[in-house]
């Protein structure tokens, strides 16, 4: 049963503390473990408890709101922090479509970023689910924490040039470290446009990588 929560957590974006559990079958072993039943549970999201100070009528503009929600759920972190929306939006390697950019300015606040930035990615989630729970409506928000996301973005594409010309020199192909999905697309996109060199993922879960190979 656990792993059907959480594999509907996972689907959700949503924590143990944000859903209700409604077990519709909590499954059974089948003899010497075969022809079992899987557990089935359905998940409800819980009305959000940071929806106190801004009601569901109000036409605060999204961008306005996200910076809202964004800072309350800070403070509800006990984060000393403030967050500014950045006067242009920003075209990621995660949506096609211009984002309104968060930026958390503070200090001491790697705790927010993670290893290789995979914890900015689960807490932009969260505001980006709670943002469409109260709009009703997805809406693209990217969170920043002191500019760590431009600054890796121009990182990997200059490491995804400084690939390709060993490539091309050396005649072999060349593995990256194992990155996360955004991180990997932002490489594939960097070279996507060179007649030389191309890219492929290879590996899974957290050893999926980019390779950078010459084309044939």
């Amino acid at each position: 049963m656990e792993e059907a929560i959480k594999l509907g957590l996972n689907q959700l974006n949503a924590s143990r503390d944000e859903v209700e559990v409604e077990v519709l079958s909590e499954g059974r072993h089948g003899l010497l473990g075969l022809r079992g039943e899987d557990a089935r549970v359905c998940l409800h999201l819980l009305e959000n408890e940071y929806d106190d100070d801004i009601a569901p009528g109000n036409q605060m503009d999204a961008g306005d709101l996200a910076q809202s929600i964004l800072e309350t759920l800070l403070d509800k972190m006990d984060i000393e922090a403030y967050v500014d929306i950045l006067p242009e939006k920003m075209v990621t390697d995660e949506e096609s479509q211009p984002s309104t950019v968060l930026n958390i300015v503070g200090e001491d606040l790697g705790i927010l970023i993670g290893r290789k930035g995979q914890t900015l990615i689960s807490l932009q989630q969260i505001i980006r689910l709670m943002l469409s729970h109260q709009l009703g409506r997805f809406e693209p928000v990217v969170v920043d924490v002191n500019g760590y996301r431009q600054r890796r973005l121009s990182s990997l594409q200059s490491l995804a040039w400084r690939t390709a010309e060993q490539v091309k020199l050396r005649h072999m192909p060349f593995s990256l470290e194992p990155m996360p999905a955004y991180e990997r697309r932002i490489i594939h996109l960097a070279l996507a446009g060179d007649d030389e060199v191309t890219t492929q993922s290879v590996g899974f879960g957290e050893s999926r990588k980019v390779v950078v190979v010459l084309k044939e």
